[in-house]
């Protein structure tokens, strides 16, 4: 019986590598956006580092469904290890976008927007590390730093496919751009659905 009773950090050690695995493909997508030397060649170390993504959110659910008491309410464990795996899935599904629609560089508004997505991936690690010690009040302070690094985000997309529509003439043009963006964007708004999560986690422990 006593055997089926977790040690938090199991959970946790999980989120962490989870975390980690994050960083890595946000970093890969901003060297990629910055550099633009062998886009092909970045997109497939980002999808390396998504199918290692997937694996490690298969641990948590397959120690979800062995684990008799959990650390957090099942469906909060579920949720987390969910919404870090889409920031990953949005990671490289932007990267695809370069290589899909033949992009010979980044914009400036592109690089930036992979540096925003970077920094909210920083602050996602900070947040969950802190879960296993629950420091309810630096976890909030890391989910107020995502809050306004997706609404920084959300300026530049915005402000970015404004500009497609006053400049841009060629229509193709346009629609790639618009939705390469847009996609960018959406992996901030998934940092900010994690923050979501960790906010609700910390209300139901208080």
């Amino acid at each position: 019986m006593f055997g089926l009773i977790p040690k938090e950090e199991r959970f946790f050690k999980l989120y962490k590598e989870m975390t980690a695995n994050i960083i890595e493909g946000a970093v890969l997508l901003k060297d990629m956006l910055d550099n633009f030397a062998d886009p092909q060649e970045s997109q497939r170390r980002i999808k390396e580092v998504e199918h290692r993504g997937d694996a490690i959110t298969h641990s948590i659910i397959q120690r979800l469904n062995k684990t008799f008491i959990t650390p957090m309410d099942r469906e909060d464990i579920y949720a987390l290890a969910a919404k870090l795996d889409d920031i990953l899935d949005l990671i490289d599904a932007s990267a695809q976008r370069f290589i899909m629609y033949n992009v010979e560089c980044a914009t400036p508004e592109a690089k930036t927007l992979a540096f925003l997505i970077l920094q909210g991936c920083q602050s996602v690690d900070k947040a969950v590390d802190k879960l296993s010690n629950k420091s309810n009040e630096q976890i909030y302070e890391h989910c107020v730093e995502i809050n306004a690094i997706e609404n920084e985000a959300d300026r530049v997309s915005r402000e970015a496919i404004g500009r497609l529509f006053d400049e841009e003439k060629n229509p193709i043009e346009l629609l790639k751009w618009k939705e390469i963006y847009e996609t960018l964007e959406t992996a901030t708004d998934k940092c900010e659905e994690v923050a979501n999560i960790l906010e609700s986690v910390m209300v139901k422990n208080a």
